[in-house]
């Protein structure tokens, strides 16, 4: 069974003039551990793949599926506890709360979970050591860089144990160090842990990293290649 199935999937945006037409037809299937990178120009649909696919938006028709579950049958209710132990999210602008330290950041979530404070601190510690911040933990995030912020919002979408990563333009702020570095870690918990990454970007060093590389123009799916990286 596919993580993610997304079958003849939609997206019509109307302002006051013409329909915007974000989505058509869009089925994507998204095996367990895949690193697939959704590419396009600007306007082709990419982000709002990754909205819809995370319950962050709805589907003007069609249908998304995680792990078998029909997203928009559920409740609000549903989807947001369901985001929450299900589905990681990475951000272009990091959504670090800005008056937490980094460990506070990554146990939040968990918080929210409703997990115990000695799990919440056991894993956070842990998980903030493995993408190399342990030196970090109690710093707030003006006292970090672009990369270490990253690294904190990759922290905590692994937090929770999710199903699967979505990782929205996730370099586009960062140098090229940082960027190959947080890649690398990404590349390293896909292969150690199985875990499965969704990016969007326009970034080149993400494509050649990608294992599979779906492409998308006008939203629809134009090319989808996989392939040894």
């Amino acid at each position: 069974m596919a993580v993610i199935e997304t079958n003849n999937l939609k997206k019509i945006y109307n302002d006051d003039t013409v329909p915007v037409h974000a989505l058509n037809d869009v089925d994507l299937h998204i095996e367990k551990g895949e690193f697939t990178a959704i590419v396009g120009p600007s306007g082709s649909g990419k982000t709002t793949l990754l909205n819809i696919i995370g319950g962050l938006d709805e589907p003007t028709s069609g249908e998304v599926k995680v792990n078998g579950t029909d997203l928009f049958s559920l409740s609000e209710s549903e989807l947001i506890n369901y985001r929450l132990h299900h589905i990681g999210f990475v951000f272009q602008a990091y959504n670090l709360i800005p008056v937490l330290t980094a460990m506070e950041n990554v146990s939040f979530i968990l918080q929210l979970q409703g997990r115990s404070s000695k799990e919440c601190k056991q894993r956070s510690m842990e998980l903030l050591q493995e993408v190399g911040l342990k030196d970090r933990l109690n710093n707030r995030p003006n006292e970090l860089s672009g990369g270490q912020q990253q690294r904190v919002a990759v922290a905590r979408a692994l937090a929770p144990y999710p199903d699967f990563i979505l990782a929205d333009e996730p370099t586009a702020n960062l140098d090229s160090v940082s960027s190959g570095n947080l890649l690398d870690m990404m590349a390293n918990l896909n292969e150690k842990e199985n875990m499965t990454f969704i990016f969007s970007t326009h970034d080149q060093r993400v494509i050649d990293r990608a294992r599979r590389v779906v492409t998308l123009v006008d939203g629809k799916i134009n090319k989808d290649e996989k392939r040894d990286v």
